[in-house]
């Protein structure tokens, strides 16, 4: 059974939800004038963001995260965006050598072994890339949503980040229902790994696919003790602010 099948519905005020999330991303665009980004982890939500920035024909970036251990299904999104939307998508790897001394001195699959060292390794692959890619920028945006976990249920629409940036979540009032009827209505490409239960998506070794009625983070660095937070560090929120609107 696919996602779309599972999962879509058009639920009461999808409409109103979708010409809000197309509203703000046009609002971001105007605001910050070549100098935005989508940072895409190619999952589901990401997609349906770059479905509305190409659509729309927003001058919003697009660009994402090659850690060296993604799925061949991820990667395999980054041609059918650039075929389907004709948008460039920038491409940040973690930079070799540091890969390479982390591995000589942890081993390959150090993750397993420690938060810490997990995390770590999550520094290494994603953390500096994202440093990277956000460079130059004064804003950018994420899928993040609220019923995504417990570590996301106060997801505003807007808030400054640790280093000043405009950060922008559109989807952040989403259902599942809600992308997945989205995906549906416009044909939006996806992650067949969507397909085999996985509704969250990171590196092949620590994403896992879930059971029904597990939180969606579950599959997510499945091994580690139950009521961590299921987060890499790419999505480190500052304490709340006073402009951090929720509605």
């Amino acid at each position: 059974m696919s996602a779309i099948t599972l999962h879509a519905k058009k639920t009461r005020g999808f409409d109103a939800r979708v010409a809000h999330a197309v509203a703000l991303l046009r609002e971001a665009a105007e605001d910050h004038g070549g100098r935005i980004v989508q940072a895409s982890s190619l999952g589901v939500e990401g997609m349906v963001l770059t479905d509305m920035i190409a659509r729309h024909q927003l001058p919003i970036t697009v660009a994402t995260l090659d850690t060296g251990r993604l799925h061949a299904e991820t990667l395999a999104l980054i041609p059918r965006i650039e075929q389907r939307y004709g948008l460039q998508v920038q491409v940040y790897a973690p930079r070799q050598e540091q890969v390479l001394h982390f591995v000589r001195r942890h081993g390959e699959n150090a993750m397993f072994e420690s938060v810490d060292l997990r995390k770590a390794c999550c520094d290494v692959r994603k953390v500096e890339p994202m440093r990277r890619l956000l460079e130059g920028r004064s804003a950018w945006v994420t899928g993040l949503r609220r019923e995504q976990s417990d570590t996301r249920a106060n997801v505003p629409f807007f808030e400054i980040d640790a280093d000043g940036r405009e950060k922008f979540y559109p989807l952040a009032d989403w259902s599942e229902a809600d992308v997945w009827q989205y995906v549906q209505q416009h044909d939006v490409p996806y992650n067949a790994l969507h397909d085999q239960f996985f509704p969250s998506i990171g590196c092949a070794p620590c994403t896992r696919a879930v059971s029904l009625g597990e939180d969606h983070r579950a599959g997510r660095w499945w091994w580690e003790q139950d009521g961590a937070a299921k987060e890499c560090g790419l999505h480190m929120r500052p304490a709340a602010q006073p402009e951090a609107l929720t509605a």
